[in-house]
């Protein structure tokens, strides 16, 4: 067991992590003043070199007695309010935010050697919001949301299945297209800080954060931004 364990390390510190000689130039000094700005930059990069599922964003909670998770999610929108995300209210990720609403979501593209942290508070956007992304959805998407029960013991596969034929049943003759999960909700995570982590063709790393000011509603703060160490 030993010896696969030192196996396992060699093979594990082999694997390669970015192709150095092909990273894109990252300049802080021309970073903009607004974080979201460079996000949506990056954002639009990786979806130029092909990256698979450039949107998709790790989320980590932690609940009232300080217990973490973390899952991926895709980014719905970005705007003053934040990064915003949607899930049904009584899925695990929002019973954790009704307990703690401080969180933290990742993005990570490989291809560019580049990766974003945001840690902040989330906010319920509303019924409104939430029946409008539900009715943007496609209607194997919308099915799967009406199912519902996320993270609860399911008997069978089978089980799923006849639960997910009824609701698709139940969205393919809402014609008038009103049919909306109660729960469903958009949340935004409003950041307190965002960091830019950079690969460099020399093996180094670049660290560029932003932070908000501590005076007034915390999606009117100004940003302050330095680099950080490695």
């Amino acid at each position: 067991m030993i010896a696969d364990l030192t196996d396992l390390r060699t093979w594990l510190r082999g694997l390669p992590s970015f192709e150095r000689d092909r990273l894109p130039p990252f300049d802080p000094e021309d970073a903009p003043a607004d974080p979201a700005d460079l996000f949506l930059t990056w954002l639009r990069d990786a979806v130029a070199v092909g990256s698979p599922a450039p949107h998709a964003m790790n989320l980590a909670t932690a609940d009232a007695a300080g217990a973490v998770t973390a899952r991926t999610l895709i980014l719905k929108d970005l705007d003053a309010r934040g990064w915003h995300f949607a899930t049904g209210s009584h899925s695990p990720k929002a019973a954790a935010l009704a307990q703690n609403p401080n969180a933290a979501m990742t993005s990570f593209w490989p291809a560019l050697g580049r990766q974003v942290r945001l840690t902040g508070i989330v906010h319920d956007l509303g019924e409104e919001a939430g029946a409008a992304d539900f009715l943007a959805r496609p209607p194997t998407s919308r099915a799967a949301a009406l199912v519902g029960r996320q993270s609860e013991p399911l008997a069978s596969r089978q089980e799923y299945w006849d639960a997910y034929a009824a609701a698709l049943a139940r969205v393919e003759a809402d014609v008038d297209g009103v049919l909306v999960a109660p729960e469903w909700r958009v949340y935004a995570l409003t950041p307190h800080t965002v960091e830019f982590w950079a690969a460099t063709p020399d093996a180094g790393q670049i660290r560029l954060r932003y932070r908000r000011s501590a005076d007034g509603p915390s999606a009117d703060r100004a940003w302050t931004k330095g680099l950080i160490w490695p």
